[in-house]
């Protein structure tokens, strides 16, 4: 199959014109140029001097635009045939237990899937729609429906999506990815300090003398936000790295702690423990700005550093070398991912770098702060835009009776005053009964959210499924009708990156035959069902969101410009603010929130003695729909592998690239080994872009019980030969190969 780009050759360089948009990945926010001809083919993207990345593209910026193009872009509504119900696996790849073929190729095979739909006109498919959702609102209620946004979408299409979902549908039952990555860090922020947004950007690591990073791997997951880490480091400012799984960065870090898995509280809670114990907090900041001091210093008592060794697998001299180093410095910024947010403990372990934040006095100076770095390009904003389940747009609690009063004068209907359901509880209700029809626009729930089996399970279930997206995703075999959307590259919107900051991305083409403009669909089928909603464009859309959101204050698309701005943004003339809360936190003082060690309810025993962790990869995004339709990106990275550390392969007898297969108590997948010393010995490291070798299939889906985010990060697992090992000697030494 030719690829869009070999079916339309490069046209002549006086022939291609320059757009200046965003990078449609991370959440670092890129600004870049894309070169466009005559014909809407993308020829090349190459950065701008964006203010998170000076001119910098990563590998999927700079080469992951062409699956806009590809063949097997939606272009018509699709209707699932009468002959394809009860509603069920379509493919050989969803059915029960199945984790795909032992080689590459991980896209849908449409031969093997499209026969079971019939093409529609958007009359058609609209109406079926609006029957649908409709018909199950009217007769189980509105608590029986439920929608999946997406992190990929503009700031416009998140706040219609939830409107759709709260004023026209009647629950709030609404929520997308930020529940499969940072919900935990946002539930903690927001009860710490009142607010669920970074406080310093990225860049600002040049002013500190310290960083902290955390559960992540920048040089893989934010490639961009990396080098001004390593940057920062040639410059003088030490990094300090803690992690299960060895990040590319360790190589530029003053220190690496490599623990445990699910030790982080034990770890943060020790380091703590030393800050106090030698004198090293800031009692001046402590006593001006916070409370609750005195409750944390008790919790973390206990946790001396000979008490934590065991417990983290660091040595007492490591955690107390860390401990001064990081009490020692003038200024401290703290980053931290998934290693720390996707565990049923996750809030506890943002509770702890928030605390040592507040510790040492290292929030509201240049140089300090809280970063969570944010997954997708517009999870924050999609967050900020109320598309999750307890809050309005602005994180307004929708239990709150006068909010909800605002709301509905706003957009003119009764609202719903129970907070709703999130993603791994509207999966729970759907096998229950209690969620009968769901709205899934650009989300890939089947390959995306953990325990695989359960979430086939859950969808067969429904009665009534649209999908809306670029292709035909493994969700969508599930779909009563398809709806084919904008890429990222066809749309006009803001986006909100990890640094707060508001940009525009700009459509460089236009849509493939009849898909359309994503807010376009909520709009009619809004008009459907009885609500007129008369936008002019996508600017009147993002004024309405900024009049509901007050941290958006201030910001239109004419301010907003080419290069964009941060919110808050205090004034018109404003470029908006980089650091926060210098003088005051939203909930007036900061608060500590002690956490003690957890357990992770998947643990190892003799049947499943190994660890899992599950993660992201350089070259691919999350479920791979857009990646693994990008030609350069799939060629560089075509297969998965497991990463294993030569210890446990030596006594497994595994040789590098053999076939394996891992098995958790909820499934099996076959993969190949990659040998590596960046795991440590009884772990294992499994990327989730290959539905070949599905990671979801074995996760757990236990959730946090603040955040309610699932554990991603620990699963037990049995990792076997499947064939004879190879001849060829495993390379010595340590793999860095993210880095």
């Amino acid at each position: 199959m030719k690829t869009f780009n070999e079916a339309h050759p490069p046209a002549a360089l006086n022939m291609v014109r320059d757009v200046p948009t965003l990078c449609p990945y991370c959440g670092v926010g890129c600004a870049l140029h894309y070169g466009v001809d005559e014909a809407g083919v993308i020829q090349y993207a190459r950065g701008r001097n964006g203010a998170s990345n000076a001119g910098r593209l990563c590998v999927k910026g700079r080469y992951g635009f062409d699956y806009a193009g590809h063949p097997q872009r939606l272009t018509r509504p699709l209707i699932r045939r009468d002959s394809a119900y009860p509603r069920g696996p379509l493919s050989g790849f969803s059915r029960q237990n199945s984790s795909g073929p032992r080689k590459p190729g991980g896209i849908v095979d449409y031969d093997e899937v499209l026969p079971h739909f019939r093409e529609a006109s958007w009359e058609e498919a609209l109406d079926r729609v609006a029957a649908g959702l409709g018909g199950i609102r009217d007769t189980h209620g509105p608590d029986a429906l439920a929608g999946f946004g997406s992190a990929k979408g503009s700031n416009e299409e998140a706040y219609l999506f939830q409107k759709f979902i709260r004023a026209v549908l009647g629950t709030n039952n609404v929520d997308h990815c930020t529940r499969l990555c940072h919900a935990s860090s946002v539930y903690a922020l927001i009860e710490g300090i009142g607010s669920g947004a970074v406080t310093n950007v990225v860049r600002d690591i040049e002013n500190a003398e310290v960083a902290v990073i955390a559960g992540c791997n920048p040089t893989a997951n934010h490639p961009v936000a990396a080098t001004f880490m390593k940057q920062a480091a040639s410059a003088g400012t030490d990094l300090l790295a803690v992690n299960v799984r060895r990040p590319g960065i360790a190589d530029y870090c003053r220190q690496y702690c490599q623990i445990k898995p699910g030790a982080d509280v034990a770890f943060y809670n020790a380091v703590m423990q030393v800050i106090i114990a030698e004198g090293l907090h800031d009692r001046t900041f402590i006593d001006a700005r916070t409370e609750g001091f005195e409750a944390l210093q008790a919790a973390v008592a206990h946790y001396t550093p000979a008490v934590a060794e065991p417990l983290t697998g660091i040595p007492a001299s490591e955690i107390i070398a860390f401990a001064r180093r990081l009490g020692q410095a003038r200024s401290a910024m703290f980053f931290w991912g998934m290693g720390i947010s996707q565990h049923v403990f996750g809030t506890d372990n943002a509770r702890c770098l928030i605390a040592l934040a507040l510790l040492t006095g290292n929030i509201g100076r240049p140089g300090t702060g809280l970063h969570p770095l944010r997954g997708q390009n517009n999870v924050q904003g999609a967050s900020d835009a109320g598309l999750i389940p307890m809050y309005y747009p602005g994180y307004q609690s929708v239990a709150d009776p006068e909010v909800q009063r605002r709301f509905e004068a706003l957009w003119g209907v009764d609202l719903p005053n129970k907070p709703g359901l999130t993603t791994a509880e509207i999966t729970h209700a759907a096998l229950d009964g209690d969620i009968r029809g769901l709205y899934c626009m650009g989300e890939n729930p089947f390959l995306s959210d953990p325990d695989m089996n359960r979430v086939r399970e859950a969808l067969a279930s429904l009665d009534f499924l649209v999908v809306q997206d670029l292709f035909i995703t493994e969700t969508a075999e599930f779909a009563d009708v398809i709806l084919p959307a904008s890429a990222f590259m066809e749309k006009r919107g803001t986006f909100t990156n990890t640094d707060r900051r508001v940009q525009i991305g700009r459509p460089v083409r236009e849509p493939p035959g009849e898909a359309r403009q994503d807010w376009h669909i909520l709009r009619d089928l809004a008009q459907r069902l009885g609500h007129d909603w008369g936008y002019a464009d996508e600017s009147a859309v993002f004024d309405e969101f900024v009049e509901t959101a007050p941290p958006y204050a201030n910001l239109t698309y004419e301010r907003l410009g080419e290069q964009g701005r941060w919110y808050p943004c205090p004034s018109a003339d404003s470029e908006g603010e980089r650091v926060l809360f210098s003088e005051v936190f939203p909930i007036g003082r900061a608060r500590f929130v002690p956490a003690e060690l957890g357990v992770a309810p998947d643990l190892p025993d003799d049947d499943y003695p190994l660890v899992l962790n599950t993660g992201r990869q350089l070259e691919h995004w999350h479920t791979g729909v857009m990646t693994r339709r990008s030609r350069a990106l799939d060629a560089i990275a075509p297969e998965a592998r497991v990463e294993v550390h030569p210890d446990d392969a030596a006594r497994l007898g595994i040789s590098e690239g053999q076939w394996t297969q891992i098995a958790s108590r909820r499934g099996d997948v076959q993969v190949q080994a990659h040998l590596t010393r960046d795991v440590a010995t009884g772990t294992l490291f499994l990327p989730m872009h290959f539905r070949e070798a599905a990671a979801n299939l074995l996760t757990s889906p236990e959730l946090d019980p603040f955040g309610k985010i699932p554990e991603f990060k620990i699963c037990a697992v049995r990792l076997v030969p499947l064939s004879p090992p190879s001849t060829q000697t495993p390379p010595a030494g340590v793999s860095h190969a993210a880095s």
